[in-house]
């Protein structure tokens, strides 16, 4: 099952890449299977009933944040998403009325994601299975659990005039060639150039350089425009080239590059903005006898006006 879906998915690669060949000299290995198998399990996470609670516990704290912005606002507000995976949260800020981007480097998540974004491969809810499990056996009660199915999509997604996809490498994204105007026309106002909002899920740790990724997102914003970032600190899988910050120096540095943070206090401890763990998972198995629970951070981070 999951290889004819993958087969689905390179098909469709095919067809929207007909520059890519195939060359008997390319041979996948190790951590390329790992990719493919993290990419097919985030069909789950993403666009699964089953990864509904998930979504909730990590989109929350951002959805709700936006959803203080006043509707008649929201077509005039752009919003960013690097790092989009599968491109579910960006989905979701879309569809609160946003001009939202998704924007994904990695190929294996992008022609995955594609599979639901073509009418041509994907009509329906529920249309397509995966056993999401099955490639890795311990911390499992029963066979049953391990090759079980999930459906997917929950939902059918298509990208429109407020949900693009950019795929491209983030410190290569230049700023939006223009921006909204009061009388709804595109006029590429230097003052007014850049992204409201740059929303980063579980995005920060997979920088091999921190600095660059948040003078990025520094540059990419308007005056006065927030960054909004939940996720852990796991710096892995990096050469010597990696920067690998503790939560204080990342802050120290955010604030430095020129951010503006608001930090704990007793009296504004239920605001929206409200720098605060979050535990969460990330593409668990729920009848698995093992949890691993991430104690995640969440901030807002202003550009100066």
């Amino acid at each position: 099952m999951n290889a004819t879906l993958a087969a689905d998915i390179a098909e469709l690669a095919a067809q929207e890449h007909p520059e890519l060949k195939y060359s008997p000299k390319i041979r996948a290995n190790t951590a390329d299977l790992a990719r493919v198998r993290e990419s097919l399990k985030h069909f789950v996470r993403d666009w699964s009933e089953v990864g509904k609670q998930e979504r909730e516990r990590t989109f929350a704290p951002i959805l709700n944040l936006l959803s203080r912005i006043e509707p008649e606002q929201r077509d005039r507000t752009r919003i960013l998403v690097p790092g989009s995976g599968l491109g579910r949260l960006a989905w979701e800020i879309s569809q609160l009325g946003f001009d939202t981007t998704a924007n994904e480097l990695s190929y294996f998540m992008i022609l995955a994601f594609r599979l639901l974004l073509s009418p041509d491969t994907t009509q329906e809810i529920k249309q397509h299975k995966i056993r999401p499990y099955a490639h890795w056996f311990s911390h499992q009660r029963t066979t049953e659990n391990i090759f079980r199915s999930v459906s997917f999509p929950d939902v059918v997604p298509r990208l429109g005039p407020n949900f693009q996809l950019l795929e491209d490498d983030f410190l290569k994204i230049p700023m939006p060639a223009g921006t909204w105007s009061s009388d709804q026309t595109q006029t590429p106002t230097h003052s007014s150039q850049g992204y409201d909002y740059i929303v980063t899920l579980f995005f920060i740790d997979t920088s091999f350089n921190a600095f660059a990724t948040m003078e990025q997102i520094y540059k990419l914003l308007k005056p006065g425009g927030s960054w909004v970032n939940l996720g852990p600190l796991l710096w892995s899988g990096g050469g010597q080239s990696r920067v690998e910050l503790s939560l204080e120096e990342l802050l120290a540095a955010a604030e430095e590059i020129g951010f503006i943070i608001s930090r704990p206090s007793a009296e504004h401890r239920d605001h929206p903005e409200q720098q605060r763990t979050v535990e969460c998972e990330y593409t668990a198995d729920p009848n698995a006898m093992m949890r691993w629970t991430y104690k995640t951070e969440f901030w807002v981070a202003k550009k100066p006006q």
